[in-house]
Parts: structure tokens; C-alpha cells; sequence
């Protein structure tokens, strides 16, 4: 069984917090399943996140080998987004823990960006726009593979259909 979640603000990416907090899983009703969530968000970030209980098709979507895409909306603090931090991030940029692969960044305001990256570093598209110099001030997963978060509102979530599934297995 797999869902769509748009995980708000505040809520964590994990099945239990030992620190209370709300998690990804708790936004579902119990219902004796036992679910994991597929990748992470960050507390601080929103967006769509799955849950499931299939290993396998969790593994496929968050292991390296298979570059699953997943895009993300950013507001940046500071100057304007230019060419030059587009091109960039295009062509890869060094963290403290090697080169990015190059992302896919197309600019959809003076202070707002869309990335789409094939990696899952740690905070990686925070820690990207930091290597450009830009603080990210909110960030949202708009999609992840072929699904898109659009029309689920923060806190909904939906059972993904079978055909969504084997999009999702042939990736």
C-alpha cells in the first residue's frame, strides 16, 4: 500500500520522533499498516512525500543507481536569481561532501526557483543554493518521480492508484 502526502511545515519524516513531534506517518489514520516514508523532507521544508509498506519499490525510488527525479520550489533570500546561479547549479556545485550531479534549475520568479535533482544527499537543495550563496527561505517537493503534489493541500494525503504504481516500479 503506498500514499501521497503533502507533509506540512513542522511535521518530520519519520515512521516515530522520540521527541514527540508530529510525523509524516501520524498524518494518515491508523489503521494497523505499517508504513514508511519514501526519502526524506526535512522539518523545515513541505512538499510530497510517500509512504508504503513495499520495500522494494521504497528502495527503487530512493536508492542512487535508479536517479529518480524529484523537483522542488525554493524562495531565496538576497539579490535576484541570475543566469549565473542557474547556470550553476546546471552544472553542478561542490559540497563538503563532493559534486552535486548537475540539476535541472529554471528561475519562476525574481526570489523563487525550480530545482530537479537525481541525488537524495542530506538538505541537499539547501545545501546547493548555500554554495551560491543564497539562503533558502521555504522549500516545497513538487514532485517526485511522475507523481505531482498538486492538487493534495498540506496535511492531505491519497492512496496512489496501480497505474501510478507501476510508473513508479518501471523508473
Amino acid at each position: 500500500m503506498t500514499y501521497a502526502v503533502h507533509k506540512p511545515v513542522g511535521v518530520v519524516s519519520t515512521a516515530q520522533d522520540t521527541h514527540g513531534r508530529p510525523t509524516v506517518v501520524g498524518l494518515l489514520p491508523d489503521e494497523g499498516l505499517r508504513l514508511y516514508p519514501v526519502g526524506r523532507l526535512d522539518a523545515d521544508s513541505s512538499g510530497l512525500i510517500l509512504l508504503t509498506n513495499d520495500g522494494e519499490l521504497a528502495n527503487r525510488l530512493t536508492h542512487p543507481r535508479f536517479e529518480v527525479p524529484k523537483s522542488y520550489r525554493a524562495k531565496l533570500a538576497g539579490k535576484p536569481i541570475d543566469e549565473a546561479a542557474l547556470r550553476r547549479l546546471r552544472e553542478g556545485v561542490e559540497l563538503e561532501d563532493g559534486r552535486t550531479a548537475p540539476a535541472e534549475a529554471r528561475r519562476l520568479g525574481e526570489h523563487e526557483l525550480e530545482l530537479t535533482i537525481h541525488e537524495g544527499r542530506n538538505r541537499q537543495v539547501r545545501r546547493m543554493c548555500s554554495a551560491i550563496g543564497r539562503e533558502v527561505l521555504e522549500l516545497r517537493r513538487v514532485r517526485f518521480g511522475p507523481l505531482r503534489l498538486d492538487p493534495l493541500a498540506a496535511g492531505e494525503y491519497r492512496r496512489l492508484e496501480q497505474s501510478e504504481l507501476d510508473l513508479l516500479r518501471a523508473l
